[in-house]
């Protein structure tokens, strides 16, 4: 199912993208299709929204007086438009496609760090400055913490995996010996 709404949402961000870049409002249309994700993933929202018998016309009211002026006119159209189509269980990976398009147009790259210890602020910047000389972009990162790492870490950049980690070493030593 999760592929299908992907393949779904995938034009609609993509409109919505193309619009952004042309009228320079990228991060407006973030924040409005972030909104609106919140909004059709609230529990006593999904089962308005999948009540055949609430109507087109008073759900796009609802939705559009929570939102008040934090969706402009194009906003309120989109709204007005996935409710049409039966498509507003898409908007939050509408939200996923849109950010990774808005992120590779601003040359950004997200990157998750999982560490063994807590990363100090220093480290988190020491490590985007490396990945921001490979991979020549803008680098956002997100960092955790995983004790079973041992040591090192383990960073995820897009597609890019590089485990620094003391428990991928010993895994890569263990599957090199054959144990």
């Amino acid at each position: 199912m999760a592929g299908d709404t992907s393949t779904i949402a995938r034009p609609y961000a993509e409109a919505v993208f193309a619009r952004a870049s042309e009228s320079g409002k990228l991060d407006s249309w973030a924040e409005q299709l972030s909104l609106l994700a919140g909004l059709v993933s609230d529990p006593s929202l999904t089962q308005i929204i999948a009540d055949p018998l609430f109507g087109r016309a008073r759900l796009n009211d609802l939705l559009t007086e929570i939102c008040g002026d934090k969706l402009d006119d194009e906003g309120k159209n989109l709204v007005k438009l996935l409710i049409q189509n039966d498509r507003l269980q898409v908007v939050p990976e509408m939200v996923e496609v849109y950010q990774k398009l808005k992120d590779e147009s601003q040359q950004v790259l997200k990157v998750h760090v999982t560490s063994a210890f807590a990363l100090k602020p220093a480290q988190e910047k020491n490590i985007a400055d490396a990945l921001k000389v490979r991979f020549g972009r803008e680098i956002i990162v997100t960092s955790e913490t995983d004790p079973e790492l041992i040591g090192g870490v383990h960073i995820r950049a897009g597609d890019t995996v590089i485990d620094g980690s003391v428990s991928g070493r010993l895994q890569q030593l263990a599957n090199e010996l054959g144990i």
